[in-house]
């Protein structure tokens, strides 16, 4: 059995933190160079430009970041319960 709050706080704080890591990546400028060259590596040309960065995007982008996984993972766990519960 899977702890439901457990398992999505596990990974609504993860989604979190890595919207934090690419916000900050914002802020510092370095985003769209990162963007190219992943793109780059899998043979592609980006086709996107990485905005300005702006304060509330940002908190924007982390608190639903983490509602999403947090209800996506929660939704995980009970099925996974259900179908492997006794």
């Amino acid at each position: 059995m899977i702890n439901r709050s457990k398992f999505a706080l596990t990974f609504g704080y993860f989604a979190a933190v890595m919207h934090v890591i690419w916000s900050v990546l914002v802020g510092l400028g370095v985003a769209q160079t990162i963007m190219d060259f992943v793109y780059r590596m899998h043979f592609m040309e980006n086709p996107y430009t990485v905005a300005e960065f702006s304060w509330g995007t940002a908190v924007g982008l982390v608190v639903m970041a983490f509602i999403v996984a947090y209800a996506i993972s929660s939704l995980f766990a009970t099925i996974w319960n259900k179908v492997h519960g006794k």
